[in-house]
C-alpha cells in the first residue's frame, strides 16, 4: 500500500511513535511500532492508526482501501439515520379567530409529525401589548392541543413585543392521547352505539308492524270470501 501524506489517517511508515496498541477481534495488545509494521507486512495488510490521541495510539491491521470503504459506508449509514430537524414558525395575533387558529394548529401538527421543532409566537403591535395575558392563554391552549405530537421545551415567555412558545416533536409511536381526547372518543363511541341500537330497534318494530298488517289483511280477505260464498 502506497503512503499518502494527504490521508486523514496515518498509515504504515507515517506512524512514527515508539509503540502502538493493536486492536482486533481477539482483543488488543501493545507492541513496538516496528514490530507492528512487521506484523502488517506478514499478513499482507496495512498498519492504520485509528485513534492518534490515545496513549499509546490505537491501530488496526487491515487493508487501507477496505478500511476507507468501511468508514465511508458507516458515515453514509449514520447520515441516512439522521433526521434533518428544522424550526418552523407559527405566528399569531393577540386576537386570533377560531378559523385561523385551527388552520395554524393543523400546520403545527404536520411540522411536528415530520420531526421539526415549532416556535409559536404572538406578536403584539402598539397598545395590543395590554393583551399579553390573552396571548399567553392562546399559546397554552396551543401547547395543550398539540400534546400528542410535541412536548413543551419552553413555556410562553415575553421577549420584547413577542411572546414565544417552543415545542419539540415526540418520538414516533410514543405519543400519548390526552385525557380530553380519550373522553371525546369514548363519547363518540357511545353515541355511535346508541344510534346503532336505535336503528336496530326501529327495524324490529317495522318488522313487527308489517306482520300485524299482513295478518289483518289476510283476515279481511278471508272474511270477504266467506261473505261471497254466502
Amino acid at each position: 500500500m502506497k503512503n499518502d501524506k494527504n490521508n486523514h489517517y496515518r498509515v504504515n511508515e507515517q506512524i512514527r511513535v515508539k509503540e502502538v496498541r493493536i486492536v482486533g477481534d481477539n482483543g488488543s495488545t501493545v507492541v513496538p511500532t516496528r514490530q507492528a509494521l512487521e506484523m502488517a507486512r506478514e499478513e499482507g495488510v496495512d498498519l492504520v492508526e485509528i485513534s492518534p490521541n490515545a496513549q499509546p495510539p490505537v491501530c488496526r491491521l487491515i487493508d487501507y482501501s477496505k478500511f476507507l470503504y468501511q468508514q465511508k459506508k458507516r458515515a453514509k449509514e449514520l447520515k441516512a439515520k439522521q433526521v434533518k430537524q428544522e424550526v418552523k414558525e407559527i405566528r399569531f395575533g393577540p386576537q386570533t379567530d377560531e378559523h385561523d387558529y385551527n388552520f395554524k394548529l393543523k400546520h403545527a401538527k404536520e411540522f411536528l409529525e415530520e420531526g421539526n421543532k415549532v416556535r409559536a409566537f404572538v406578536f403584539f403591535r402598539g397598545r395590543s401589548i395590554l393583551f399579553k395575558e390573552q396571548g399567553e392563554v392562546l399559546l397554552l391552549r396551543f401547547a395543550n392541543d398539540l400534546e400528542e405530537y410535541g412536548k413543551v421545551e419552553q413555556m410562553p415567555a415575553l421577549e420584547g413585543k413577542k411572546m414565544f412558545l417552543y415545542l419539540s416533536p415526540k418520538k414516533a409511536g410514543v405519543a400519548k392521547k390526552s385525557q380530553q381526547k380519550m373522553d371525546r372518543e369514548r363519547r363518540e363511541a357511545e353515541a355511535k352505539n346508541a344510534s346503532k341500537a336505535a336503528e336496530i330497534s326501529k327495524e324490529d318494530n317495522a318488522s313487527k308492524g308489517g306482520g300485524l298488517f299482513d295478518n289483518a289483511k289476510n283476515g279481511a280477505d278471508a272474511l270477504k270470501k266467506l261473505n261471497e260464498g254466502k
